[in-house]
């Protein structure tokens, strides 16, 4: 999906998935007699991939690739990193997951490093040498160095993946906080350190070349000026100095008032500019020839700046951060400031509320817990922003949404309601709120949209429920005569054609109201105080969570409780019915996941690192979609009963559910990425697919269609190919005189044939000589090894497998060895098409003669019952996968 920057709190996520579960459906499999107890993990949802993740604190890196002649730049996304081509930034490779989150991550020319903990990756390899998490990594031509917390540099060959040295410093003095490789210094590393000071070393030698003394205040950023022998130095005080390492002298400095420097970079596309980030989001641009400052790029990040690199020779800048974007910016404006230019942004703070939008389960909106609100759509441009407050509850109806809003979203604190256009992606023209109303500490606390889209249901916190109009904003009227409820409204909902509303309150009431009149129909006393009400329209179904951490599932048509569930150890934050409404999923505090089947109870439970906030159903059932504590992402879990067969029997009471670790970003295969990747490395394995993959499993041959698809036409084929006029008999040749060369030209006698016991009659002895195929079939029937004659049969043209098949008789022997061999094929389910081809040629040549020989009646018998078997079960195959096909295609979904 392409994600826009915008500075508000609503996020659409467009997942749209091409390989994905649901196109490998089956009818639902459920097994009874399973044991549940059995389980190690969920049995219903697989973790798939997580969405909205793009960066994070860790700097970037950029490559280049000189055979694709375009920059690639790498970003961190906790546990793997992703790799986005910067002319596009299209996500273009994802990386394995590691054990840990990445700490820090470095590239050269073909790969990439990761570091996480005491360990550091390049691609498939893992090398641990430190007792400390290691915070840099700097490429080193064939080797990489590496630094951790307590100092200790290490430095490998990367190919090897041996220790070339290793350097100790007394952190107390001298502690690692930058490393740079000056340009044409061979062999040689320059160090800085938290106390301020800068070292020279020679890695070959192993000796220190030169100590600087610094400035006092601790080295936060290192890197090379375009000039040779200069290097810019970014300090904890937010000074930078243009240093020259030959002469050690400092050519200029700048001042940033903005805290440390985040990172340092220098334009190289010939404008003397330099770059500095700060952990304020803002950058700093610099004239080198003037020093001066020519300009500030404000609110570049809303977090700290990681990581900021110009492209060589190019106009660009790339920046990342921890608000979970990625920047890259042009310069190509005559005052020198850089405008946005393209991006990939995700949420920057945990998301309050996700839902499903449509029918079609391809997108997800979502709000952050910010004072901001953000809106986006794939495939537009505009966003909008406006203050305010966090979104605690927002509600979609897409019936209306071409004709006005059809979003409504309550704000935390706030007594009004916004409302939000998703087609347009902005924000609607009405502040839904009860005008006789002044009091601020009254909020609004639940909402509902009807299905038609027309009229909006909204519950606050003084117990009044009212009714407006979504496309003119009106009061519409209220529900009771002063309010509702005596409590805080904890939930409204409406049934699908507009005759029931159903609200619930603190007080522990469900009440039922007809919507036209505002009439209060039925009430229900709740065993606890409600937390939240979900309604599935389509069935009627209502999931009511309670405050003792059990769930009532009511029927709105009988206004009877028919279930009640119970097990969760916390407050349940979200619940979600499956489609067809037979199941209910409930998200709680104590890290759970359950899964309730209306009709039989828990079937479904598992524990996760981070306490689930939101849990909803796509609506075609294919995805269950979460988001949790302290993660910025929507994490995606596949149902596997669309694809499989599980058990759907009920958990015992004395279950204790696995953890299952959340999905990470690594399932490349369903991403909408480009087909361009960067190019293969020489260290990757390839991987041969085995010639059979299960001896179960029937498996056709490589060859061409050509190759045995028209043996049986092939006398069809040489008719056609038969010339329409026969071949014309060359011109007589002029008379010549038969001489004997020499000097004098003599006639030459013929010669004459004196011998009259010379027979004119040819031995077919000796024109009956066997082929190599007809000697192999022979040897076949000694040893019972028959793929030394199949496979000089398949090197064999049409024309030659006919020949060879002809010269099979009458021979029974060698008939008999091929009838064996075919049986052969068919037992180990090989080659299976060119078995029937071959068998079907050879019974066009010689079916008179079969039934003249016993033993050659008795082998075809036995041959007979084989394929019907083969096919038999073949056929059944191909009749339910046909059958599947037209459900899918004709079925109303």
């Amino acid at each position: 999906p392409f994600w826009r920057s915008s500075h508000e709190t609503w996020r659409l996520v467009g997942c749209k998935v091409s390989i994905s579960p649901r196109a490998q459906r089956k009818p639902r499999g459920i097994a009874m007699d399973s044991d549940a107890g059995g389980r190690t993990a969920s049995a219903l949802f697989a973790g798939f991939r997580a969405l909205g993740l793009f960066s994070n604190d860790i700097p970037h890196v950029v490559r280049f690739s000189s055979v694709k002649r375009r920059f690639y730049v790498t970003t961190c996304v906790g546990k793997s990193f992703h790799t986005y081509d910067v002319q596009k930034l299209s996500l273009v490779a994802v990386s394995n997951s590691v054990p840990q989150d990445i700490c820090c991550m470095a590239a050269d020319g073909r790969l990439v490093f990761a570091a996480y903990g005491n360990v550091f990756s390049a691609f498939a390899r893992n090398k641990e040498g430190h007792k400390a998490e290691i915070h840099l990594l700097q490429p080193f031509g064939d080797h990489v160095i590496s630094v951790d917390i307590d100092s200790i540099l290490i430095i490998w060959h990367i190919y090897s993946e041996e220790e070339y040295l290793q350097l100790t410093f007394d952190k107390s003095v001298f502690k690692i906080s930058a490393i740079l490789h000056p340009s044409t210094y061979l062999n040689k590393i320059l160090l800085g350190s938290e106390q301020g000071s800068l070292q020279l070393w020679n890695v070959k030698s192993n000796k220190l070349l030169y100590t600087f003394p610094g400035w006092k205040v601790g080295v936060t950023a290192l890197q090379q000026a375009p000039v040779v022998d200069v290097v810019a130095v970014g300090l904890m005080s937010g000074q930078v100095f243009i240093h020259n390492i030959k002469f050690d002298e400092t050519l200029m400095k700048f001042r940033q008032d903005w805290g440390p420097i985040t990172s340092i970079s220098f334009r190289t596309d010939g404008h003397p500019v330099m770059a500095a980030a700060s952990p304020c989001g803002h950058i700093g641009l610099w004239d080198l020839e003037d020093k001066k400052l020519i300009n500030q790029m404000r609110n570049a990040h809303s977090t700290a700046i990681a990581g900021l690199t110009f492209l060589h020779r190019e106009p660009l800048l790339v920046t990342n951060g921890a608000d979970n974007a990625l920047r890259i910016w042009i310069f190509d404006g005559p005052t020198g400031e850089g405008r946005l230019l393209r991006f990939r942004m995700g949420h920057s703070a945990p998301l309050t509320r996700i839902r499903y939008y449509g029918q079609n389960g391809q997108q997800i909106l979502s709000a952050r817990l910010i004072n901001k609100k953000r809106v986006k759509r794939k495939g537009l441009q505009n966003t909008m922003s406006v203050r305010l407050p966090p979104i605690t509850e927002f509600v979609a109806e897409e019936a209306r949404e071409s004709d006005w809003d059809g979003i409504i979203a309550c704000h935390q604190g706030k007594l009004s309601c916004s409302t939000w256009n998703y087609q347009r992606s902005t924000i609607g023209a009405y502040f839904l709120k009860p005008k006789e109303l002044k009091n601020d500490d009254i909020t609004a606390t639940a909402v509902d949209v009807t299905s038609c889209g027309n009229f909006a249901v909204i519950g606050l916190s003084s117990g009044a429920v009212d009714v407006y109009n979504m496309q003119s904003g009106i009061h519409r009227g209220s529900f009771g005569k002063d309010q509702a409820h005596k409590g805080s409204v904890r939930g409204v909902a409406v049934d699908g054609l507009n005759q029931l509303t159903v609200t619930t309150g603190s007080e522990g009431l469900l009440k039922f109201w007809n919507f036209k009149n505002k009439v209060l129909i039925h009430s229900v006393s709740l065993n606890s105080s409600p937390n939240m009400m979900l309604l599935h329209r389509d069935s009627g179904i209502l999931g009511i969570a309670l405050d003792d951490f059990s769930i009532c599932v009511l029927d709105i048509e009988t206004r009877k409780i028919v279930r009640e569930f119970s097990g969760h150890h916390g407050q349940i934050n979200d619940m979600a019915f499956s489609p067809d409404g037979r199941w209910l999923v409930s998200a709680s505090m104590d890290c759970s996941i359950r899964t309730w089947d209306l009709p039989s109870g828990l079937i479904d439970s598992f524990l996760l690192d981070s306490a689930p906030l939101n849990v909803t159903m796509s609506p075609t059932g294919d995805f269950l979609a979460t988001s949790h504590v302290d993660h910025l992402g929507i994490y995606l879990w596949s149902n596997i009963s669309l694809y499989s067969v599980v058990s759907l029997r009920p958990l015992p009471t004395d279950y204790v559910p696995s953890v299952v670790t959340l999905p990470g970003t690594c399932q490349t295969q369903d991403l909408e990425v480009s087909e361009e990747t960067i190019e293969q490395s020489d260290e990757m394995v390839t991987y041969d697919s085995p010639e059979q993959l299960n001896e179960q499993l029937v498996t056709l041959s490589l060859l061409p269609e050509s190759r045995w698809k028209n043996l049986l036409n092939l006398d069809v084929i040489k008719k056609k190919n038969k010339p329409k006029e026969p071949p014309k008999v060359p011109k007589s040749a002029p008379f010549f005189i038969p001489t004997v060369p020499g000097l004098v030209p003599r006639y030459a006698a013929p010669e004459q044939n004196n011998d009259p016991q010379q027979s004119k009659v040819v031995n077919i002895g000796f024109l009956a000589q066997k082929s190599d195929f007809c000697l192999k079939l022979e040897e076949g029937l000694v040893n019972n090894e028959y793929m030394t004659a199949l496979n000089l049969l398949k090197e064999l043209g049409p024309s030659g497998i006919e020949t060879e098949l002809r010269s099979l008789s009458p021979d029974c022997e060698v008939m008999q060895s091929f009838l064996k061999m075919i049986g052969m094929m068919l037992n180990k389910k090989r080659d299976f098409e060119l078995a029937q081809a071959y068998l079907a040629l050879f019974l066009k040549l010689h079916l008179k003669v079969l039934p003249s020989e016993p033993v050659l009646l008795e082998e075809i018998t036995k041959l007979l019952s084989q394929v019907e078997e083969s096919w038999i079960h073949l056929q059944s195959l191909f009749n339910q996968s046909m059958c599947v096909l037209n459900y899918i295609k004709s079925a109303l979904l």
